[in-house]
């Protein structure tokens, strides 16, 4: 009955020490992930509508992280507190060695899925309202989280893709948008003309002050892009802002064909069909 005391004394000076140390560096373990998880949320704040996009899409990117972490923390701080309780762990380390390893097996896709879609965000991939192309789609993003990506086609399809099946993707929402515009005139035809006729076209488009806050760079005549039965064809190169490259498009060709007519030069596949031989006889 004299050791009884002696006894607990032992077991709160070791055991409960022990327990106390490592409750201790889980606390301080999930202090030190929350830090982390908050740092990515401010790197990326910034005041730019794109920015905001991504700040959001980081902060839920880390409190998923820190809840996983945070989780993983806990499980194995009980697992090693329980050992100094008097408690045997082998079985449900086992236990839970097996669970894993199943559910590592039938959830593979899934693991993938949100480990690129962790990327996806972290890299600045795309966000939402940036056109991409990906798996043979061209689609503004509607939808974005750690496990799938939401396009919107030029039909109106809505295609849900998982982030585990993006390869190779392009963002055409980046900076700047290029086009081509490719004008093909008759090879019998004066392509000095022609060009005289587009250095013209492009200039006023360059001057417009209703269409120059739509151009990043040109519009510019490339020169003579190919040879060929059908004609010559002259390349023109235009660089818009975002989301302005379509209309920009169609009008630089309305320019062009507009121009063409008054100078009276024919595009290409324009054939002028003459009927030779003796008129018909009138119908009696």
């Amino acid at each position: 009955m004299i050791q009884t005391p002696t006894r607990w004394v032992e077991l709160v000076w070791t055991r409960g020490l022990r327990i106390a140390a490592i409750l201790f560096l889980a606390f301080l373990a999930v202090r030190l992930w929350k830090a982390l998880t908050s740092r990515l949320v401010e790197i990326s704040k910034a005041r730019t509508r794109g920015a905001q996009m991504r700040e959001q899409q980081t902060r839920t990117m880390a409190g998923l992280l820190y809840s996983v972490g945070a989780g993983v923390i806990l499980i194995v701080a009980i697992l090693t507190a329980l050992p100094e309780l008097g408690f045997n762990v082998t079985p449900v380390e086992a236990a839970a060695a097996v669970a894993s390893l199943a559910l590592g097996f039938g959830a593979q896709n899934l693991v993938r899925d949100l480990i690129n879609g962790f990327f996806i965000v972290f890299e600045d991939q795309f966000v939402v309202g940036d056109l991409i192309q990906a798996n043979g789609e061209t689609g503004r993003v509607e939808y974005l989280t750690i496990r799938r990506t939401v396009l919107r086609n030029a039909t109106g399809a809505v295609v849900t893709i998982p982030n585990g099946q993006l390869g190779q993707l392009a963002n055409l929402s980046r900076d700047w948008s290029q086009l081509f515009v490719d004008v093909t005139v008759p090879s019998d035809e004066s392509v000095n003309l022609a060009l005289v006729t587009l250095e013209k076209v492009v200039a006023d488009f360059r001057n417009d002050r209703e269409w120059a806050p739509a151009l990043v760079d040109g519009p510019r005549v490339l020169g003579v892009e190919s040879l060929s039965l059908d004609g010559t064809a002259i390349r023109l190169q235009v660089r818009t802002i975002l989301n302005r490259k379509d209309e920009v498009g169609r009008e630089l060709r309305r320019r062009v064909k507009t121009a063409f007519e008054e100078q009276q030069i024919p595009l290409s596949h324009t054939h002028k069909v003459e009927l030779q031989g003796p008129a018909p006889a009138p119908a009696q």
